[in-house]
């Protein structure tokens, strides 16, 4: 079995530094890229999405629409063997810095090639319905 690094906490963190960074560049697929190979999304609204195909997709729709960029903030790291369980909060903004949304998350890390990636990614909205 694979090491696991001590500090799962900071590898965690600088993979969501990666995701919103390839966000701020629009970069749907390199988004993707940080994901397992079996990687799934859940978001809010929408049923699951399963496969780097359907979360490059995914996240080029969102690019699409309107999303520029994205905050996480890391609340507690959860380490499992070779996954971690992740919560935190989350702040997604548009054109001009104006606010889109802004919620919690849930993402089952998992360990591959080495490098830990997001595995199942599950967020919903703390925003009042409209």
């Amino acid at each position: 079995m694979e090491a696991v690094s001590i500090d799962i906490n900071a590898e965690i963190i600088s993979a969501n530094s990666k995701l919103a960074a390839a966000l701020d560049k629009a970069d749907a697929q390199e988004m993707a890229n940080l994901y397992t190979k079996e990687g799934m999304l859940l978001p809010t609204g929408s049923d699951m999405i399963k496969g780097r195909e359907g979360i490059r997709t995914f996240w080029q729709g969102a690019i699409d629409m309107g999303m520029k960029q994205v905050k996480l903030e890391t609340v507690e790291v959860e380490p499992h063997e070779n996954t971690a369980i992740e919560l935190g909060k989350y702040t997604l903004k548009g054109e001009n810095n104006q606010l889109i949304d802004q919620g919690k998350y849930m993402v089952i890390w998992k360990r591959e090639d080495k490098q830990w990636k997001l595995h199942k990614d599950m967020w919903n909205s703390s925003l009042p319905v409209q």
